[in-house]
């Protein structure tokens, strides 16, 4: 197994952060057919396969904010309002993805995309590993 972590900065708001290209790069540099496995090692992002740019993206920032409002409701109740809601935001969107590689390409749908879903405006800065299964 090959695995290598990237950073990815998404900032002090909340954020769907499209990741295909540097999962494609990665992929793309092993070569041949296996498996991407996708994680942030984060109590508080997620990863989602989703159409991004088509207002998917503010969709799901949408739900996310109707299921998991950020008020004061929350035990978990450090940091930033709401903050509590980031900790129950990973078992919705979990926090990998697994992705078919067929001749070094991410095989994925027309439409869908690799994206780091963090809510937590308190960590402007993520990890994200990377990992390729070769068969």
């Amino acid at each position: 197994m090959r695995s290598e972590l990237i950073s990815v900065a998404t900032g002090s708001r909340e954020t769907v952060h499209d990741i295909t290209g540097e999962c494609a790069e990665f992929v793309r540099a092993r070569g041949g057919d296996g498996l991407l496995h996708v994680f942030v090692p984060h109590a508080t992002a997620g990863v989602a396969l989703l159409e991004l740019g088509s207002g998917s993206d503010d969709d799901l920032l949408s739900a996310l904010r109707d299921l998991l409002p950020s008020d004061d409701r929350w035990r978990h109740a450090h940091g930033s309002r709401g903050h509590g809601r980031s900790h129950v935001m990973p078992a919705l969107i979990p926090p990998y993805a697994t992705v078919p590689v067929l001749g070094g390409r991410l095989a994925l749908g027309t439409w869908q995309s690799i994206a780091l879903v963090d809510l937590n405006v308190d960590n402007p800065q993520r990890q994200v590993r990377l990992s390729f299964l070769s068969d």
